[in-house]
């Protein structure tokens, strides 16, 4: 398989194995409802010719944003602004998910924070609120609700965000979660929400439609993190929940520096591919060979592309001439690729 191979999962279809990945804009109304910026945006992506998109982290609930420009997925009236993003995307070969999310503990400052335990992420965040079973219910039903508007505006998959330090992530880590309960401890109970929430969403969606799951695949450099064999453990657990893939990034849990060197995740996405879960690797990604390369080895079933396409809209047609192929630009732009 090539990078500009078709790629097939339930009933989804992509023209590439390009994936746009989701980058907070902070651009959305203070109800959380998109604006023409996000049409611009990501719209400019799928005539560039990814195969997918990934809309930016979009809050289950609102006291679950990291800004007051975050994108909304809590309320009805936010469907039919997603729901035109949505068809336009569409109308230009691509396909678009979104990220479901709850930043937890590090929600902005202004709203109230909630988390597995009372531990402030550092100094410029609130100490947060541990979530008891209600509130630990709360958030289960706000994560199916969200689904459930998501297929009602008509998004091809969706991507839960267990990954940088937010809500799912942080009952994930015993950096962050320090609980006793069934909810605490050890991997088992730790990854207990992760888990239900994954099934809950698979449980809300049709079935064609695919469901993804972003983690942070390690906490090395964070003494008392978790390690790569435990979150290799939990992604065999919800592959049997029903989870069609991983999106492997790392950090954000604690104020760590990351490695930036071109395809420092690629490891991590084989580990799970070789764990036998389809995996996709994000981060520094966006050189057109070292894509290719990534899936022709069977290293990636899909390459996840982030300030690359932040920098050139149009980095799939660019990725296509690299690569010696030909370009298929709409017909609006075929006169600069003659």
């Amino acid at each position: 398989m090539h990078l500009f191979d078709t790629f097939c999962q339930r009933g989804l279809t992509l023209r590439n194995r390009i994936v746009m990945s989701p980058m907070c804009q902070y651009s959305a109304r203070e109800d959380g409802t998109i604006t023409d910026w996000h049409l611009v945006h990501y719209g400019a992506r799928a005539v560039g010719g990814v195969g997918a998109i990934i809309v930016e982290m979009s809050q289950v609930a609102p006291e679950g944003r990291l800004s007051p420009g975050d994108v909304g997925i809590w309320d009805d009236a936010q469907v039919p602004g997603l729901r035109h993003l949505v068809e336009f995307v569409h109308a230009y070969g691509a396909k678009i998910g979104i990220q479901l999310g709850h930043a937890g503990r590090k929600a902005d400052p202004v709203y109230d924070a909630v988390g597995p335990s009372a531990i402030a992420f550092s100094d410029h965040y609130r100490v947060p609120e541990a979530l008891d079973l209600a509130g630990i219910a709360s958030i289960r039903d706000a994560y199916v609700a969200a689904a459930r508007r998501a297929d009602a505006a008509g998004f091809d998959f969706v991507e839960l965000h267990g990954a940088h330090g937010y809500l799912l992530h942080q009952f994930l880590s015993p950096l962050s979660n320090q609980r006793t309960d069934g909810y605490g401890g050890d991997l088992k109970g730790r990854q207990r929400l992760m888990l239900e929430v994954a099934e809950d969403v698979r449980s809300a969606l049709p079935e064609e439609k695919p469901v993804w799951a972003r983690l942070s695949m390690h906490e090395i450099g964070a003494p008392g993190g978790y390690q790569v064999a435990d979150t290799l453990a939990v992604a065999k657990e919800l592959r049997l929940r029903g989870v069609d893939l991983i999106d492997c990034s790392t950090g954000g849990n604690a104020q760590t520096a990351e490695d930036e060197t071109p395809g420092f995740r690629l490891p991590l996405s084989a580990a799970v591919r070789a764990a036998g879960v389809p995996a996709m690797p994000v981060g520094c990604m966006d050189h057109a060979a070292l894509a290719d390369a990534a899936v022709l080895s069977g290293q990636a079933d899909l390459v996840c592309i982030a300030r690359g396409l932040l920098r050139d809209p149009h980095w799939a047609l660019r990725a296509e001439r690299e690569l010696d192929l030909a370009a298929t630009p709409p017909r609006q732009y075929r006169r600069a690729y003659l």
